[in-house]
């Protein structure tokens, strides 16, 4: 992990040399730079306190926050929304030049002996796990022939699932580039009139009522800063009995008697929110309450984080190869940033903060 953060420290050096380089020695360019850069330190801050403290059914968040107006509300998720759109708009080919097509966790078996060769596989594996811990059939009378992909990134759930099942999927996500790319890989791979891809709100979607029998999010019900507005948007997109699938990052279930987390606990997870453009936390038992609230059937939930461990000290040993060093650089100060919280990562799972969790629902016929 040291030596990680040195390599990393190094990296920033690098790239405020080149910062100063661009600027061509002028006193005046290092001056409106420094600003720049203060201004966005005042923004990411402004990240880590999220919109949602609590809701009606008792939703936890973490950090606790200051009650805030509605107006207040709307610039911080508008500011959020911004932030997250650029991290990915910078980092997503970076990740695509290592990782390949799918942006998310690989799943892998306890007793597994992990080569580098295999958390793309793992990957894959991921999404064959959650289709079937949510029991999604493969007959061709009752696999889902309509899917959304909610924070889709460059499309590789997508076109996984439009093949497996021959379905219409589309996909959103906030970011530009992401959109653009997985448009043009579904078109490169033959997909084009099967799957297609927008920039659009997780928490405002541009579909109809009922549309989909398949209702997707891998790792992005994180970024959402408000939970209930998140699972309410996909219950409305649902069709009747449709199958709503949610892989994503929680924090530990509060013990009887907590009311928040230890603040030892919250200090980890403020500093991954500030670099991943995170709001509030959740637990996964809030998630399961949202799902209740809605009256949504066949609720289930487990905790996968055991099977996810592989996963965060595979991308820090490639981040310290070569390739990864020299796409870091490229990439720009906000994937920098994030590569400096990764062990924070694999810290919050071994103490048990961080929880990798999938739930599992269907909407009622």
């Amino acid at each position: 992990m040291k030596l990680l953060r040195l390599m990393i420290c190094n990296l920033t050096l690098l790239y405020g040399m080149k910062m100063l380089e661009g600027a061509h020695g002028r006193r005046e360019g290092a001056i409106v730079d420094t600003h720049h850069h203060h201004h966005h330190r005042q923004i990411h801050h402004s990240l880590t306190q999220p919109a949602m403290a609590t809701t009606a059914v008792g939703v936890s968040a973490t950090p606790m926050t200051e009650k805030l107006t509605a107006a207040d509300d709307d610039k911080q998720q508008q500011k959020l929304k911004k932030g997250i759109a650029e991290f990915y708009d910078e980092s997503s080919g970076m990740w695509e030049n290592i990782w390949g097509e799918h942006m998310h966790h690989g799943y892998y078996n306890s007793d597994d002996v992990v080569e580098l060769s295999d958390h793309r596989s793992a990957q894959i594996r991921m999404i064959e796990q959650a289709l079937t811990f949510a029991s999604v059939s493969d007959d061709p009378e009752k696999k889902p022939k309509t899917i959304v992909d909610v924070g889709c990134g460059i499309g590789g759930s997508s076109r996984y699932l439009a093949r497996k099942y021959g379905a219409e999927c589309h996909g959103i996500t906030l970011s530009p580039v992401q959109a653009e790319r997985a448009n043009a890989l579904a078109a490169a791979q033959g997909l084009a009139d099967k799957v297609s891809f927008q920039v659009a709100d997780a928490l405002n979607q541009p579909f109809p009522d009922g549309k989909f029998d398949l209702v997707w999010s891998m790792e992005s019900g994180e970024h959402m800063p408000d939970k209930l507005k998140f699972v309410s948007e996909l219950t409305r997109v649902a069709a009747p009995g449709a199958t709503i699938i949610i892989v994503t990052w929680c924090h530990r279930d509060l013990n009887p008697g907590e009311k928040s987390l230890r603040p030892e606990e919250e200090k980890i997870l403020n500093k991954i929110c500030s670099s991943f453009y995170l709001p509030a936390w959740c637990s996964t038992a809030d998630y399961v309450k949202l799902l209740e609230s809605l009256s949504l059937q066949d609720i289930k939930s487990a905790d996968w984080s055991g099977n996810v461990a592989p996963f965060w000290p595979a991308v820090i040993k490639t981040a310290l190869s070569w390739k990864g060093i020299t796409s870091l650089l490229r990439s720009g100060w906000k994937s920098i940033r994030g590569a400096m919280v990764m062990p924070l990562m694999i810290e919050g799972f071994k103490k048990d903060v961080i929880k990798f969790s999938i739930i599992t629902c269907k909407k009622p016929e």
